[in-house]
């Protein structure tokens, strides 16, 4: 069975297309170029009179890792190749909850993350005061919690978190996995990986003097990791103003940093109200984070600790009900083959047959593992490592597990989809989005290059609809529904049929530069 996992690293992410082989089923619209475009963009109206097109971050109310070094933590799966009846449990009744720690370089993601597990009991005190010597012979004392999710060498020696770190905690009412996505901006594909799995955002801010600025203003992490937290569908997002024992706990610097993100997270499609809470927390000592923090320390602030406000957050849009969805994160060879996932929808049964798209390729799940317990059945939401009947070489990420047997519509593989896209920041020397346009797309865990091969109609930016004029080109800040191609078969779906599915991001010299939803699926591959 697969050897114990490293405790932090969840994915390696690279900007080269996965390897996925083709094989594809009817397409839903034919988008080729001999179609005829007036054709084309009559059907087009009629599938998308019905879709909201104000916003590409709306209607999210309906609702883990690397490679070589990632093996050494995603499942201490048991050192059998067969599991015994008695052994295998049932899912844990406890609602599972993923978290996403995002925010700009040094905003001290991992510091509070390595906290989180310490005062929820799941680092023990000798562990911490190894870390400390560590630290200290480092020269880098006030890092010693970060080593608890900064696992590598060249982490913890530059203080930089480079792949996205994964742990679990436990409450009475529910079970975490906390996920601490790298802020620096090299690493951004990591953090995109990393938050397409979170069902919360936990934004962390510095309140130290100058940080948040430089985190804030252009260039810095703090916006484009928010704008992209709502693209990949997180919907709740926890605001901390971290670091507030640098600034005394001074009400009136956690003031100022809420009033300057409040107007930035609306534009990204956060209800203020509703989607957004904020809390002041020293990460470090731990103030506020299992604990409510003291009156004498905070006689301004009145509400709960951090871990007692994510046990009170209602997550939606869950279907068991929905056909069985599991994009693929990463697979190794272990006695066999062993991927992991996370459910997204639909129930998956250990010892059932399943269909691995895009190849269309039937494989027996052997056993689902969750936490690295043996388990009949997992819901989705929950991360899962899978032990599976095909070759390695079978599988690869980005694939999708989906059912065998469904008489819903099936999944399709597809080469070219129609999707909304909103351009919302340019390189110098491309300020424009034309046909021909080259860049990475980035949708569940798929990672390849595309093109966008075709502009169709623009949105008006007053009404949210598609104008009938095609235009050659849109500049940022404006709106488009177009045609992207990819080179090797996928599997996506539609935002409107599995927004979870159906959302994606276009990136280009490493910088986001478009972010959007699927509103029809292509052609096959020929």
């Amino acid at each position: 069975m697969p050897p114990p996992k490293k405790s932090a690293p969840v994915i390696t992410l690279g900007e080269t297309p996965a390897t996925v082989a083709a094989k594809a089923a009817p397409s839903t619209i034919e988008a080729s170029a001999d179609d005829s475009d007036d054709v084309q963009e009559e059907e087009i109206t009629k599938k998308i009179e019905t879709i909201e097109l104000k916003d590409v971050q709306e209607k999210e109310d309906k609702g883990e890792e690397a490679h070589e070094d990632s093996q050494q933590e995603a499942s201490h799966v048991k050192e059998a190749d067969f599991v015994e009846e008695e052994d295998i449990g049932d899912e844990d009744p406890r609602e599972h909850l993923n978290v996403v720690l995002i925010g700009h370089v040094d905003a001290g993601k991992s510091t509070l993350s390595g906290n989180i597990l310490y005062l929820m009991g799941m680092v023990d005190k000798r562990t911490i005061e190894r870390y400390e010597k560590e630290a200290k012979a480092r020269s880098r004392e006030s890092w010693f919690l970060s080593f608890i999710m900064d696992t590598g060498e060249e982490e913890r020696e530059k203080g930089k978190t480079i792949e996205v770190g994964r742990a679990h905690f436990e409450t009475e009412n529910r079970r975490y996995t906390i996920l601490d996505a790298p802020g620096h901006k090299t690493y951004v594909p990591n953090m995109i990986q990393g938050a397409s799995q979170a069902d919360i955002g936990i934004l962390v801010i510095s309140a130290r003097k100058g940080e948040f600025e430089t985190g804030f203003e252009r260039g810095g992490q703090t916006r484009e990791h928010a704008l992209l937290a709502k693209t990949l569908g997180i919907n709740k997002l926890v605001v901390v103003i971290n670091k507030m024992d640098e600034a005394e706990w001074a009400q009136e610097r956690f003031d100022e940093c809420v009033t300057k993100l409040r107007p930035f997270l609306r534009s990204c499609g956060f209800a203020v109200k509703r989607d957004l809470s904020f809390i002041p927390l020293s990460g470090l000592l731990g103030h506020n984070v299992k604990i409510r923090v003291e009156k004498e320390m905070a006689p301004w602030y009145e509400g709960d600790s951090l871990i007692a406000h994510l046990d009170t957050m209602h997550i939606i849009g869950r279907d068991a009900l929905a056909p069985l969805r599991v994009p693929i994160l990463d697979r190794y060879q272990e006695r066999g083959t062993v991927a992991m996932g996370k459910v997204e929808s639909g129930i998956l049964k250990s010892g059932h047959k399943i269909l691995l798209m895009p190849t269309h390729t039937t494989v027996v799940v052997n056993q689902v593992y969750i936490n690295d317990q043996p388990i009949r059945t997992a819901k989705p939401g929950e991360n899962v490592t899978l032990r599976l009947s095909c070759g390695l070489d079978d599988i690869h990420k980005g694939f999708v597990l989906c059912d065998h047997d469904t008489k819903e519509e099936g999944p399709k593989a597809i080469v070219s989809f129609v999707a909304q896209v909103a351009l919302v920041d340019t390189l110098e020397h491309r300020p424009l989005l034309t046909a021909g346009y080259k860049c990475v797309l980035h949708i569940h865990t798929i990672t390849q290059e595309c093109c966008v091969v075709k502009l169709l109609r623009p949105i008006d930016p007053k009404t949210g609809k598609p104008c009938k004029k095609s235009v050659p080109f849109i500049r940022q800040g404006q709106s488009v529904i177009c045609r992207i191609e990819v080179e090797q078969s996928i599997c996506i779906e539609t935002y409107e049929r599995m927004p979870q599915l159906g959302r994606l991001t276009l990136r280009d010299e490493g910088k986001t530069i478009a972010i959007g939803k699927v509103l029809t699926l292509g052609e096959k591959k020929p």
